[in-house]
């Protein structure tokens, strides 16, 4: 007979239950985006049923943000492929398959073999170990030599960009990745690389621009160039035509008191033009609008003036110009104006734009993605982001590593070394762990419609033959030199990949009971 302790609306899974229903949840969420994995994967398209819009992706941390789970076990998942997302920008399918890989594992040790589930976490933690010592070990650091390094870049550009929709362009934005990159001397600060997504053309029309480029243009009847501009990048209300005290209501008994009303709020608009001019400009940057008297008073200031540059857009600005958002205009000596050598007015595929070349952060640029719709605008940027994130975390952590499953392989074969010198149940679970980073370029191969069983006996004959650098050319089909073929990955996306993973399995896999219960309610007070 079982007593229930427990209140209304709450329920309880225990022991075998509640491992089942993690690991079966976990499961899913691998199998979900497994079919994403690799330069041949495929994209999911994720439609919100409330608003009808459609994304089209094949990026891991995306497809799992987009899709509410119940799962407790699944949402672990979500949030490693979040922090995978966060700390390296690229590898969030990696990270989410090997989990769910390490969990089905689990599984059969604990249905067949009664292996107890801290047992696994202990040969887990002996696997993933010595798998990470393995990858160091393989590890390459080309840093010292500049061309070398930039060759290492460019591959791991590629080699990220080979499984998204840039695909087929992927020299051309590697290329152009690596200079944005590059331009950052070294900062892994990506608010200095702008964005900016024209829909029209085709993806191979996008390109790199120094400088920075604003989606909005210069008021009327001012000049289409500004050279050697100083910048007034402000915040501030510029509209005249109404009084900015709410619900408040005049009571007046002639027009004339209207007119002179009307008088004083020009008077003051004009004070605080003046104000603004003695800052010595020759370009206003306003967060807000500004309407049609004060823009004239900047035009016969030759001061020119730019509206509703949207908050992103501001903050960049002064970030890349090297001024600062200023509120208040009473004191100009204190104020950091922000320099460049020149603004101009361009036009790119329908639209108007303004650049600033010359500016004070040299290493500012705006890469202009160009696409046939927005879905493809989309997915090109959030492709782009990750090959930029990857390179920016390369130039603080320069070792890399080899892809195709080659680092896997690897450290399967390391674990599954170790796994010999173990005694006991717990060599099952280091042998599990094996398996389980065999799993991915297992899964690559499937993906490309391969033999993989074939394709990945070859793969681990070579690597235990001591030929190191073999991994699958998925273009062809075959078991081939990486280094030679340039599939490089970066040496901290691996490490995060087995080491989250892992850590991931071990706290899934010391579930034994889930409680489940609506939160406190007014009506549902605490005894």
């Amino acid at each position: 007979m079982s007593i229930n302790i427990f209140g209304d609306q709450v329920t309880e899974e225990r022991a075998e239950n509640a491992r089942m229903s993690s690991f079966v949840g976990a499961i899913a969420v691998g199998d979900l985006v497994k079919t994403t994995l690799g330069p041949k994967g495929m994209d999911k398209l994720l439609q919100s049923a409330s608003t009808g819009n459609a994304i089209v992706t094949n990026d891991g941390a995306t497809i799992l943000k987009s899709i509410p789970l119940d799962n407790p076990a699944a949402k672990v998942l979500v949030n490693i492929s979040k922090v995978q997302d966060d700390e390296v920008g690229d590898g969030t399918t990696s990270v989410t398959v090997l989990c769910a890989e390490l969990l089905r594992e689990a599984e059969k040790l604990i249905e067949q073999n009664k292996i107890h589930p801290q047992t696994i976490v202990d040969g887990y933690r002996i696997g993933s170990k010595v798998a990470l010592e393995a990858l160091e070990k393989v590890a390459v650091d080309n840093s010292k030599d500049a061309i070398k390094f930039k060759n290492d870049l460019l591959h791991i550009a590629k080699t990220t960009l080979s499984s998204k929709i840039l695909s087929q362009d992927k020299d051309q934005f590697a290329n152009m990745a690596v200079d944005a990159i590059l331009r950052l001397k070294g900062s892994t600060n990506l608010e200095h690389i702008q964005v900016l997504k024209i829909i029209g053309g085709k993806l191979s029309d996008s390109f790199l621009d120094e400088g920075f480029i604003l989606p909005k243009v210069f008021g009327n009847n001012q000049p289409k160039r500004v050279e050697n501009a100083k910048i007034l990048i402000a915040n501030t209300s510029l509209d005249t035509d109404k009084v900015k005290i709410f619900g408040t209501k005049f009571k007046v008994d002639s027009t004339s008191k209207l007119a002179d009303l009307e008088k004083a709020e020009r008077e003051k608009m004009k004070n605080k033009i003046a104000k603004i001019a003695k800052f010595g400009i020759n370009t206003f940057i306003n967060r807000q609008l500004i309407y049609d008297y004060p823009e004239q008073l900047f035009t016969d200031l030759h001061i020119n003036s730019i509206e509703h540059a949207d908050f992103e857009g501001v903050e960049r600005l002064a970030l890349v110009t090297g001024g600062e958002v200023v509120s208040t205009f009473d004191n100009p000596e204190k104020c950091k104006l922000g320099e460049c050598k020149l603004i101009e007015e361009i036009v790119i595929g329908e639209k108007n734009l303004i650049k600033f070349s010359g500016c004070k952060a040299g290493q500012a640029c705006t890469i202009v993605l160009r696409g046939a719709t927005e879905q493809v605008l989309e997915e090109a940027e959030r492709s782009l982001h990750d090959a930029l994130s990857v390179l920016s975390q390369t130039t603080k952590e320069t070792r890399t590593v080899l892809g195709g499953g080659c680092s896997e392989m690897i450290m399967s074969k390391a674990v599954e070394t170790a796994a010999q010198n173990c005694e006991g149940k717990k060599s099952l679970a280091v042998e599990s762990f094996a398996r389980a980073l065999r799993q991915l370029p297992t899964i690559l191969a499937d993906n490309a419609g391969y033999d993989s069983s074939e394709l990945v006996t070859k793969l681990r004959s070579s690597i235990y033959n001591g030929m190191l650098t073999c991994g699958l050319d998925l273009t062809n089909g075959t078991v081939a030199d990486m280094r030679e073929l340039g599939i490089i990955e970066s040496y901290k996306l691996k490490n995060a990949v087995v080491s989250s993973a892992s850590e991931a399995a071990e706290v899934l896999l010391r579930v034994d009971n889930i409680i489940r219960a609506k939160p406190r309610t007014a009506d549902r007070q605490r005894m």
